[in-house]
């Protein structure tokens, strides 16, 4: 295919898997067991992702507990009770509040590791970004553990995470940072969205260009339980700085965005040149699976705004972010990446590519 199309990452789990996790959680069952499942998982996603004609992969987050708290899994410096994040139905999701020294218990390429033994595709790895982690530091500070040196050990390890996962070989590695557009809405003043892309910069200097290449960020209103979390923040306030992350990719959520061509004028006029940018034409909240023919106008569309050479498509955002979201169906979610396949041939075709 002429035009690259990728996942974004979370793909919703079994229910068996979902169970596990409770039980697990709940000291019901060891950790063997909640791996035993999670493989299961695994292979099953790697195996239905294939029969859509995927070019790029990936495992689905099956064994990840969230996509955000995976390196923190095991950590024993952790109180439950930490930032907010508010969704537009009123449900919350909570991160656990650091009180101690903080360091990566999990990589990434653990994921992609099981994930590669099973498939000959080329897979992507997700990687939670450093300002998503940054979160975790209690406004009030640590006693003998100042924001200094919790930066430090927060960037040694997103750098660690992203670099173990470029040697383990991931096709290419894709930083969710979800909480940028989010940083918006808690500080519409920009501070809080330029510190955040300030302190993933600090991680992506440590990357060669060619490095780089292969690196990209993600970036969406949330997606949790067919709800969002900052969709009424105008992206004309975000794009700008986002495309200032020293990436080559862009994973730019879209199809679900009422004015697609203001937000693609946008991009036009800050992506650089070197990056290329995915579009989104897959909205996993809706319900409704989406027709190739439609993913193919999409396509075409962003085409009049970004060179052909420099495009391409995903999901807007991963299926299911968050082990227990059980609000889309594995079915519909693989009907829909099927769909996202198709109608990106189809466009390709279209654009004579």
């Amino acid at each position: 295919m002429s035009l690259p199309t990728e996942p974004i990452g979370s793909i919703p789990r079994p229910q068996a898997l979902i169970q596990a996790f409770g039980d697990h959680a709940a000291g019901k069952i060891d950790d063997a067991r909640l791996a035993e499942l999670s493989d299961e998982a695994l292979v099953d996603t790697l195996r239905r992702f294939e029969e859509t004609g995927s070019p790029v992969i990936t495992d689905g987050e099956q064994g990840k507990p969230s996509f955000a708290t995976y390196p923190i899994s095991g950590l024993e410096a952790l109180h439950p009770e930490g930032a907010v994040i508010p969704f537009a139905d009123g449900h919350t999701r909570q991160l656990p509040r650091l009180t101690g020294p903080f360091s990566y218990q999990v990589h990434a390429d653990e994921y992609l590791t099981k994930a590669r033994a099973h498939t000959s595709l080329p897979v992507k790895q997700a990687v939670i970004a450093a300002s998503a982690l940054s979160l975790l530091y209690p406004t009030d500070g640590i006693e003998g553990y100042d924001r200094d040196k919790f930066t430090a050990d927060l960037v040694d390890g997103a750098e660690a995470d992203i670099r173990r996962s470029l040697d383990a070989g991931a096709d290419s590695v894709q930083i969710d940072f979800t909480e940028g557009r989010l940083s918006l809405k808690l500080d519409p003043s920009g501070g809080l969205l330029e510190s955040f892309v300030a302190l993933n910069n600090q991680v992506l200097s440590r990357f060669t260009e060619e490095e780089r290449a292969r690196i990209g960020v993600h970036t969406c209103p949330g997606g949790d339980q067919d709800s969002v979390h900052s969709l009424d923040v105008d992206y004309a306030e975000l794009l700008p700085t986002l495309f200032q992350l020293n990436v080559g990719r862009v994973y730019v959520q879209l199809a679900s965005e009422s004015e697609p061509e203001r937000v693609l004028s946008v991009i036009r006029e800050h992506r650089r040149e070197n990056q290329k940018v995915f579009v989104g034409v897959i909205d996993p909240i809706n319900p409704v699976v989406e027709t190739p023919e439609q993913v193919r106008d999409r396509v075409l569309t962003a085409a009049q705004y970004i060179p052909a050479d420099h495009l391409g498509t995903c999901d807007d955002c991963g299926f299911s972010p968050f082990a227990d979201d059980v609000s889309t169906s594995r079915d519909t979610a693989f009907a829909k990446i099927a769909a996202r396949v198709k109608g990106t041939q189809l466009a390709a075709e279209a654009l004579g590519l």
